[in-house]
């Protein structure tokens, strides 16, 4: 199977980045390497990144600092860049990947040669309803988030490319100075573009903060405006649908109760992020301890072994 790096490029994300990175760990298969791309952080990012790797020294995190431009893409691009596996995995410092991402991921791949890049739906961890939102999330994305008559474009939260895929591309994605685009649809095209095969799976899962739209009207319509924005940068390709109408269509209420909701994550005194996964992770550290106590010796074995 086709091992799996993690690139999480970060700036300013003490709040969330602990949580991502032990999602990152608390796996059915190990990443072959965690890498943090920290670009100028002016808070507790750095710290909390290097914290974390001395407590968990069995960890493959490795955390690099991009300070040559401030920005995603650039960013983002040193990560995939510095990254050695066969399969790049890209998501925020917010986001929090199934407990079984990394084999779902490595399996895409290894199952289907021809695919180059592959994304998955999202769950809104800080929205009530988790698993039900997903569902909607899923039928979504599958369905009106493609270009070109139904080629599927990839999700910055939740995307992974073959790394040779990656080195193809890395020298013509667009690096978009003026900060108007969808870096991951912008990915997507140029893969398309070269005749690469981009694929979706509803297995692929992760979950991720649903505060986008707790930013102010005009701030989210020109958020918006970056779907159109990345296609106007790229006449040859086309598409069917607009996702970016259905989103704006559903801001005025989530706008409304996603402030009120977080109000009752904080009385509760509940870390959204922190419980994404719980449940799945405790079944996997059962397991594990399972395994471990099989493999103990009793201690009549012990004596027959050292007799």
């Amino acid at each position: 199977m086709l091992n799996v790096s993690i690139v999480i490029p970060a700036w300013n994300e003490a709040e969330r980045i602990a949580d991502c990175l032990l999602n990152t760990i608390r796996q059915t298969v190990m990443p072959y390497e965690i890498i943090v791309v920290d670009n100028r952080s002016t808070d507790d990012t750095c710290a909390i990144v290097e914290r974390f790797m001395k407590e968990h020294p069995e960890a493959p995190i490795k955390l690099l600092h991009q300070n040559a431009e401030q920005g995603l893409i650039p960013t983002r691009n040193f990560g995939l860049n510095a990254a050695t596996g066969d399969v790049l995995g890209r998501f925020d410092a917010d986001c929090m990947i199934k407990p079984d991402w990394v084999e779902v991921v490595a399996g895409i791949f290894t199952e289907d040669p021809e695919a180059m890049g592959a994304t998955g739906p999202v769950m809104y961890y800080d929205m009530p309803s988790r698993h039900f939102g997903l569902k909607g999330d899923n039928s979504i994305r599958k369905r009106i988030y493609r270009a070109d008559g139904g080629q599927p474009l990839l999700f910055g939260s939740n995307m992974a490319v073959r790394a040779s895929a990656w080195r193809q591309i890395e020298g013509e994605v667009c690096r978009d100075k003026s900060d108007v685009m969808h870096e991951d649809i912008d990915l997507s095209l140029h893969l398309i573009g070269k005749g690469l095969k981009t694929v979706y799976s509803p297995r692929m899962i992760a979950g991720m903060s649903a505060r986008r739209m707790d930013t102010s009207l005009g701030s989210f319509l020109n958020y918006m405006r970056r779907f159109r924005n990345t296609f106007d940068a790229h006449p040859q390709h086309w598409r069917k649908h607009k996702p970016e109408i259905l989103f704006t269509a559903m801001y005025p209420a989530m706008h409304l109760f996603y402030p009120v909701w977080q109000k009752v994550l904080n009385t509760a005194d509940i870390n959204p992020a922190e419980a994404a996964w719980i449940n799945e992770q405790m079944k996997i550290a059962e397991k594990q301890g399972r395994e471990l106590y099989d493999e103990t010796p009793t201690d009549e074995e012990y004596d027959e072994k050292h007799e």
